[in-house]
């Protein structure tokens, strides 16, 4: 338990960030089941990618917390927000990858002032995927915002596509 003690405050980084991805990928889930529902299909497909990313961090950051011989705690940040109106969902999607690309970036510095090399890097290569996804979200959001009703449309029309 060395390696443990050693790296305490990485492990509480790592785990603060292990919920944060739980938390999101149990909210784009909701979000992909509420727009699958109303027939927005590519929004909807979407929000399932993004929450399978999700849960690849959270997987990655567990198995960092068990090099480093700490213990994974599965929890979540907050809970999953019920919004079921698209507009809103993208706000507040755009918002949570805000913060997660904010928090990540302190998060990386901090580790690699611990000379926490593995963590740090972790840290970065996750940051340029939820950077992906912050720039998609923009994009929707702005399309939803020039659009309006159309856009979805747009959405439904897509899905009438794959109707058999």
């Amino acid at each position: 338990m060395a390696t443990e003690k050693k790296y305490q405050r990485s492990i509480e980084m790592l785990n603060a960030s292990l919920a944060e991805e739980n938390n999101a990928a149990l909210q784009y889930m909701y979000f992909h089941f509420i727009c699958e529902d109303k027939g927005y299909r590519p929004l909807a497909q979407y929000f399932k990618k993004t929450a399978i990313q999700e849960m690849k961090h959270a997987e990655e950051f567990a198995e960092r917390i068990l090099f480093l011989e700490g213990e994974v705690k599965m929890t979540l940040s907050k809970g999953v927000k019920h919004v079921t109106d698209v507009t809103e969902m993208l706000d507040y999607a755009m918002k949570l990858e805000e913060e997660t690309v904010e928090n990540y970036n302190a998060r990386s510095k901090e580790a690699g002032d611990l000379e926490d090399s593995g963590t740090h890097k972790l840290f970065q290569d996750i940051i340029v995927d939820e950077e992906s996804h912050l720039d998609q979200y923009r994009l929707e959001t702005d399309n939803s915002k020039e659009y309006g009703k159309d856009y979805l449309v747009l959405q439904v029309v897509d899905n009438l596509k794959h109707v058999e």
